[in-house]
């Protein structure tokens, strides 16, 4: 209507560096510079003052939100007369390769685990529930190696769903980066932790409704937080390339390690092999899948060139 200013709407509210930490609200920060560099990734940059700005504050928001769950539960279990059994809280970090999820997965579980009430929080990353090379072969989908329909996610649900009820040791497979493979006969137990963190690029997916209007699970039923790690394709292709030439001075070296012909390459060809993946497999599955899920997350880390986070948005509730 003309003369009426239009009203615009925003699932998120948004916050700059520096408004986000002020909401740090005073905690102590329980990690030191020598923690923080165990646990970033092999190319990550993040600093100390990067995880008091950004992942401390978090931390504090998100044990909010679990005691708000474990509340919401007792009401729930008082009302029915049930027995009060402690529900795992789920959190899901998704983003495109190289966008730096396993750092930030790893940065909070520390900083969750040393939470003045010390909750028992585990971490899991998707890439156990991916289907074995020799099926993917089987089925044609090699080059789709981490788009949604090369992962077994009746598996992944079965897993979710027996942690969610509070199963005690439920297992998931193995996967090694090393041998490119899941590793027959090797399993991680998760045994009844309060926080579960689950890192996969696909975790926020819902997929489509079947016409028969029949009820359908997803993996992201499952989670009660999750987080969203964001930033530029030229920006995650640079850190993707990065990361193949550390690895490829290191890990590919590995006479075990699947990899080991591109540590033997010429350095043109190497490079050449890993921008054909980036664009032909990487960002395929970024645009195509990853990037649709962003807007389903509760909070959004917008990561700038150098990898330092710029921008969070959280959801408006």
């Amino acid at each position: 209507m003309a003369g009426r200013t239009k009203l615009e709407l925003n699932p998120y509210h948004r916050f700059s560096k520096a408004e986000w930490a002020q909401y740090r609200d005073g905690e102590p920060m329980t990690l030191s510079a020598a923690d923080i560099n165990r646990l970033r990734a092999l190319t990550d940059p993040i600093s100390l003052t990067e995880a008091e700005e950004i992942y401390l504050p978090l931390s504090r928001l998100i044990s909010f939100y679990v005691e708000a769950s474990q509340a919401v539960h007792r009401v729930s279990t008082r009302f029915l007369g049930t027995e009060d059994h402690q529900i795992p809280f789920i959190i899901g970090v998704a983003g495109s390769v190289a966008s730096g999820k396993s750092t930030t997965s790893r940065i909070l579980r520390a900083l969750l685990q040393r939470w003045r009430t010390s909750p028992k929080v585990d971490l899991l990353t998707t890439d156990g529930f991916l289907y074995p090379n020799a099926v993917l072969d089987e089925r044609g989908l090699a080059a789709r190696k981490g788009f949604p329909e090369s992962y077994d996610r009746a598996a992944l649900l079965a897993f979710l769903a027996d942690i969610k009820s509070g199963k005690a040791s439920v297992r998931a497979p193995v996967y090694s980066h090393l041998v490119y493979d899941i590793i027959p006969g090797e399993f991680v137990s998760i045994d009844r932790p309060d926080i579960l963190i689950v890192e996969g690029l696909n975790i926020l997916q819902a997929g489509e409704l079947p016409k028969t209007g029949k009820p359908l699970l997803f993996a992201s039923d499952f989670i009660d937080f999750s987080i969203y790690i964001d930033a530029d394709e030229a920006d995650l292709r640079d850190w993707f390339m990065v990361r193949f030439r550390a690895l490829r001075e290191s890990a590919f070296t590995d006479p075990k390690s699947f990899f080991r012909r591109l540590a033997e390459m010429p350095t043109a060809e190497a490079e050449g092999f890993a921008m054909q993946a980036w664009d032909n497999i990487n960002l395929v599955n970024l645009r195509e899948n990853i990037l649709p899920t962003r807007s389903r997350a509760d909070l959004i880390l917008k990561k700038a060139g150098n990898h330092t986070v710029e921008e969070v948005m959280l959801r408006r509730v």
